[in-house]
């Protein structure tokens, strides 16, 4: 059996039976809380990504770092997909995996690991508290979703409450990474969207597999090229971040983020990521000493209302 029929077959068995005498509701509450804590999840994980970033780029260059993690969760994917004897999926999806391979797998990562080079994690905080609005947008053109306007004041009351305080963390001073960070967001947004799109007709881990596994033979003589000029220094945080980014956030996190997108839609699940900017701080001041000021928790405030917010509101 096809992947894509056997995942139709599958949500076809999730259908939610309509309550009655002697039977739970049970259904679309369920599967929607469920979506939820996939896709939170998935927010979690991605929140240690620059963090991880940062202690990789103490062993790796740039180049390497990327390249290297790629392919290594490439490997982990490639092994799955091999083990549980997945077919390849129907030649009308590679255009959209390879969407997601240039956006997700190699444009957000590249990107935001220039970035860090000379930017500190809470400035490049700025994308992700940017991405859940602009990956809205992407969903509202390419999919056509359409939610309420009270989702777009929510959404957009988010993002600014992010950037403000993101900025302020950063010192209110805009950086050379900036261009990094913006052109991160824009590809990230689309891979994300289309991703989404994709764990429709097939599962979630298998549209991360497949785009890792597509970008191999690109990864593999970059990663082999970037080792041989970039100095490696293997240290116990270099190796822990790069195995991180690459197990951790190029796949687990994206499998159950995409199932989570594919159970409350792309919308829905894009504004869960407005917590992430205020995760990552946390991590970062657990990790790696930076500090944060008392504005944290107010913010932390705010956001966790626009998300609530957001959740309730009908599409």
């Amino acid at each position: 059996m096809r992947a894509q029929d056997s995942a139709t077959a599958q949500t076809a068995i999730a259908v939610p039976v309509a309550p009655g005498p002697g039977r739970p509701a049970t259904g679309r509450g369920s599967a929607a809380r469920a979506g939820t804590l996939q896709a939170a999840l998935g927010v979690t994980a991605f929140s240690l990504t620059f963090p991880a970033t940062a202690w990789g780029l103490e062993g790796f260059g740039p180049w390497s770092l990327v390249a290297v993690r790629t392919v290594l969760a490439a490997v982990i994917a490639g092994g799955c997909l091999l083990a549980l004897r997945v077919p390849f999926p129907g030649r009308r999806h590679w255009v959209g995996l390879a969407v997601v391979a240039a956006g997700v797998v190699l444009g957000f990562p590249l990107l935001t690991t220039l970035a860090l080079q000379t930017s500190t994690t809470a400035h490049a905080a700025v994308v992700v508290g940017l991405l859940p609005l602009t990956t809205a947008l992407f969903s509202a053109l390419r999919v056509g979703t359409r939610p309420s306007r009270t989702f777009w004041v929510a959404a957009f009351a988010g993002a600014a409450v992010v950037i403000a305080f993101t900025v302020q963390q950063s010192g209110g001073a805009l950086t050379s990474a900036d261009a990094y960070l913006f052109g991160a967001l824009l590809v990230c947004a689309a891979g994300y969207t289309e991703g989404g799109r994709l764990a429709r007709v097939m599962p979630g881990w298998q549209v991360i597999g497949w785009a890792l596994v597509l970008c191999l033979p690109v990864t593999v003589p970059v990663a082999v090229t970037a080792l041989s000029y970039e100095p490696v220094q293997l240290t116990a945080h270099s190796v822990t971040g790069l195995l991180w980014v690459a197990a951790g956030s190029q796949f687990v996190g994206l499998v159950v983020w995409y199932r989570g997108m594919a159970a409350i839609g792309i919308p829905k699940a894009s504004q869960l990521q407005l917590a992430q900017p205020l995760l990552t701080l946390v991590w970062s001041v657990l990790l790696l000493g930076e500090h944060l000021t008392p504005a944290a928790p107010l913010t932390a405030a705010a956001v966790l209302v626009c998300i609530a917010v957001t959740q309730r509101a009908r599409d």
